[in-house]
């Protein structure tokens, strides 16, 4: 039978992998279900966080179980990032998982996934289908031009990277807001908006660059350090600490997502890459405070000056730790690995269409 022919294809690649991944986020739903379920007996505050602390802790570990770029990677991104804050959130009676009429499915979607919590379909939805397939084709030209690397300066070859990482990350999202508006009918909101046109670090940051980690530190991070330094600086300055811890806890959730990755001891670079970018925030916004709108860089300029910094500084702190946690070598296995698999399969299919041919002219 040409089915049982592409199960036994199935065991062969997955290797295990992808039944880790089902066991995975069986596990997260049953323990998103405690939560939900404890959410609605259980008052706010420090008890609740008690009581929702193993799933926190569960959302940490299980990641470990998966070995893949693709799978372990955006699990760990999910898990441990996203679930994670919205679950503290919860526990304080904050955030969409907040919501007293939502139900299990949402409950379970909205924790995992960016999904706008205002709206059961966002405004602005995710891109076009064509947006998409564009960005799928240059991961393939990307592979293709990794054969020639060699040929050029290896600053070239981390841009390359850059953009595969841009492109990749949109695909997956997509792909998770396929199955979240399949399953539930919800649409997951764009967490990218074309951020080479930035045109400051405030708008690379804040508007462009993975737009739901910005929502999540916002209430977990930056509006409670900014409460607790309004009264010790002042409102006016309470800014800068509150950037500066954003983007130190930024620094440290990299520096476990690249762990999940890698399974590397973390260096810090990925903190000082944040870390840096606070201190340089912090000032842009202190300066564009000082001069009131009475003097700018032009947008011409300043868009360029903008994404040359935030390059500059990926490859003098963050690429290092990329490469070293061997994440281009795993994605490329990967893919040979899915390109093994669909030929198979084809080959299985077309050996049953050809044989069934035969079996009619007989």
């Amino acid at each position: 039978m040409v089915v049982q022919a592409i199960i036994e294809i199935v065991k062969h690649y997955a290797q295990g992998e992808i039944t880790n991944f089902i066991k995975v986020w069986t596990l997260v739903f049953a323990s998103l279900s405690y939560c939900f379920f404890l959410s609605k007996t259980l008052p706010t505050g420090f008890p609740r966080l008690l009581a929702i602390s193993p799933a926190i802790i569960l959302n940490l570990i299980l990641p470990l179980t998966l070995h893949t770029m693709h799978l372990g990677g955006s699990s760990a991104f999910f898990l441990a990032w996203l679930a994670n804050f919205k679950l503290i959130m919860l526990a304080f009676g904050h955030g969409p998982l907040s919501d007293p009429s939502i139900s299990l499915p949402k409950f379970a979607a909205f924790a995992c996934l960016p999904i706008k919590s205002n709206s059961d379909f966002p405004s602005r939805g995710l891109k076009s289908i064509w947006n998409y397939l564009a960005k799928a084709l240059l991961i393939c030209l990307f592979l293709k031009l990794y054969d020639y690397t060699d040929l050029v300066h290896p600053k070239l070859t981390w841009l390359l990277y850059f953009l595969h990482i841009y492109c990749g990350l949109e695909i997956i999202l997509a792909v998770a807001g396929g199955i979240a508006g399949a399953l539930i009918g919800v649409e997951l909101e764009p967490q990218f908006d074309e951020p080479y046109l930035s045109s400051s670090l405030h708008d690379f940051w804040g508007r462009r660059w993975n737009i739901m980690v910005s929502k999540i530190l916002r209430p977990t991070v930056y509006k409670p350090v900014l409460d607790f330094s309004a009264p010790i600086t002042g409102r006016r300055w309470a800014h800068f600490p509150a950037i500066l811890a954003s983007f130190f806890v930024s620094g440290l959730m990299h520096e476990l997502i690249f762990y999940y990755l890698g399974r590397r001891r973390p260096s810090g670079e990925l903190t000082a890459f944040f870390v840096l970018h606070g201190v340089c925030l912090g000032a842009e916004v202190a300066v564009k405070k000082a001069v009131k709108g009475r003097w700018g860089v032009p947008r011409v300029l300043a868009g360029p000056l903008t994404m040359g910094f935030v390059l500059a500084t990926s490859f003098w702190l963050f690429f290092p730790e990329f490469l070293r946690c061997n994440a281009i070598e795993k994605a490329f296995g990967e893919y040979a690995a899915v390109e093994a698999f669909l030929r198979d399969v084809t080959y299985a299919l077309a050996s049953k269409s050809i044989h069934n041919t035969t079996n009619t002219i007989v």
